[in-house]
């Protein structure tokens, strides 16, 4: 059925299966011990939220994820589950089991059997003075539809209002979709076929919808998965539905499906979701690459564009478009990991969400999966920051509560011996493990990598230059998942990868 597996389908895991994926506390510190010896530790929530969407609300933050799991918390530390299981019990809809099940009247039940409920995404609706969630429903890898609901409290119960878009039609189905009201009776199906089934490396999946105002206030939905890309529909804001735009091949918009903005081919890029940066104006793109399973490469990669419609580039100044081989597209925020204080490996992070909370800090959520054999996940909150270029980087430890340091460094704050590791732009199983790392007096000696550093004294920002490349990052303190006190740095390269480092203190 195609690379986009289903361990979208719940996994139910106890407490025990987290132990087992290496989710275990510790504390300490590692200053001036071997890797060997550092203390062992990762963080454990215990809850299971797939493909998290982050809000703040009412003083409190929320997550909604798929298979209508959804949880919150005061502090983005500890989380507790409200909703959970695809069922009419579940008390975060009231109506989507109704007896017509209309959100499912296209897509019918997943191929692998039960239904598909996906990926949503909250907002408010400041014109509707609505909570509106969009979510996907879906039968295969290309046939899906995106649905959406209101709530007048952000934790419902969510009314299924009606079915905006579906993909994966035929000659055959096309009428049970919405594609003729939009597109006309006359309109020529066949163009979105391919020898009469649904062409899915030119048109997208319709699944993974995410909704953002722009600058202008206007409202958007960006959404796709492998298969033709990630597209972009405006939102009508005083009905919540999608406005069609007319077909334009030069600006490659479809009056049905929207403006295509990059991926395609059914190359892995999915969970899309655009940020929007008031202080600096530009438009973040984050999304997926890899499968989703704990070996299957899962990571979070960024374009960004001074336009909501695009073009997106990446650090090198590239387009993801249609090509064969993708993975030097897109920075790397973060791929597979481990540093010497975690017990196990961190794997296949994905499926983000990011937001600007009211406390002025931005932060990144997504599920994370760990080397421990099994495909346990849990939701993670780590901070981001942009550095001097303007490129995002993500702490690599969770939040805890840490803040960027006012009266920055000083030279002799960030000497020392540090363990640094290189995300790459590989997509695959490799886990990216730290090594040693000296900086001192300027230089940066080890068998990683040979160069220089320089630091804004004062600031909390560092650039570290390493066979050619230019890695310009920030220095934050915070504590990592095994207790322990760390100095991190976190720098983006011209060349799309991401180097971490962490120097433990005393």
């Amino acid at each position: 059925m195609g690379k986009r597996n289903l361990l979208k389908r719940s996994m139910a895991v106890t407490m025990a299966a987290a132990v087992a994926a290496g989710t275990l506390a510790g504390c300490g510190s590692v200053q001036g011990r071997n890797a060997d010896e550092v203390a062992q530790g990762a963080q454990t929530l215990g809850i299971s939220v797939h493909d998290p969407s982050l809000v703040e609300a009412d003083g409190k933050y929320y997550i909604f994820g798929s298979h209508m799991e959804a949880a919150e918390s005061d502090d983005l530390l500890g989380w507790k589950s409200f909703a959970s299981g695809v069922n009419a019990a579940n008390p975060l809809f009231d109506n989507l089991f109704d007896e017509d099940m209309a959100a499912f009247s296209f897509v019918g039940e997943y191929v692998d059997g039960g239904y598909a409920v996906w990926a949503p995404d909250v907002i408010y609706n400041e014109t509707m003075q609505k909570w509106v969630m969009y979510f996907s429903t879906s039968h295969d890898y290309r046939t899906s539809s995106i649905c959406f609901a209101t709530a007048d409290d952000i934790k419902g119960p969510y009314t299924y209002i009606d079915t905006l878009i579906s993909s994966g039609f035929t000659s055959l189905t096309v009428d049970n979709t919405n594609f003729k009201e939009i597109m006309g009776d006359d309109a020529d199906v066949s163009a979105y076929l391919s020898s009469a089934q649904y062409n899915n490396l030119n048109y997208p999946n319709c699944i993974d919808p995410t909704v953002f105002y722009d600058k202008d206030g206007r409202m958007w939905m960006v959404y796709g998965s492998w298969s033709g890309g990630i597209w972009l529909l405006e939102i009508d804001q005083a009905t919540g539905r999608l406005i069609h735009p007319e077909t334009n091949e030069e600006t490659h918009t479809d009056k049905y499906f929207g403006r295509y903005l990059l991926g395609g081919l059914h190359n892995s890029c999915e969970g899309p979701y655009i940020y929007y940066d008031e202080e600096s104006g530009w438009y973040y793109l984050l999304v997926s690459y890899g499968e989703l399973t704990r070996e299957g490469g899962y990571q979070i990669r960024c374009f960004r564009s001074e336009n909501v419609e695009g073009p997106y580039t990446d650090a090198m100044g590239q387009t993801f478009e249609y090509v064969s081989d993708h993975h030097e597209y897109g920075v790397k925020m973060l791929g597979n990991y481990q540093f010497p204080s975690l017990k196990t490996a961190y794997m296949a992070p994905g499926h983000c969400s990011m937001i600007k909370a009211s406390d002025g800090r931005m932060y990144l959520a997504y599920h994370q999966r760990f080397d421990g054999g099994t495909e346990y996940h849990e939701p993670r909150v780590h901070q981001v920051f942009a550095n001097r270029q303007g490129w995002l980087v993500a702490a690599p430890f969770a939040y805890s509560g840490e803040t960027l340091k006012q009266d920055g460094y000083r030279e002799a704050d960030v000497e020392g011996r540090w363990y640094f590791l290189n995300h790459g732009t590989d997509i695959g199983k490799e886990i990216h493990s730290a090594q040693e790392i000296t900086l001192q007096n300027g230089k940066v000696k080890g068998d990683l990598m040979n160069g220089t550093y320089a630091l804004e004294e004062g600031t909390a920002y560092m650039s570290i230059e390493a066979d050619g490349t230019v890695y310009d990052g920030v220095v934050l303190d915070m504590t990592d998942e095994a207790g322990n006190a760390v100095r991190c740095f976190m720098g983006v390269g011209g060349n799309n990868q991401t180097i971490w480092g962490v120097l433990y203190l005393e």
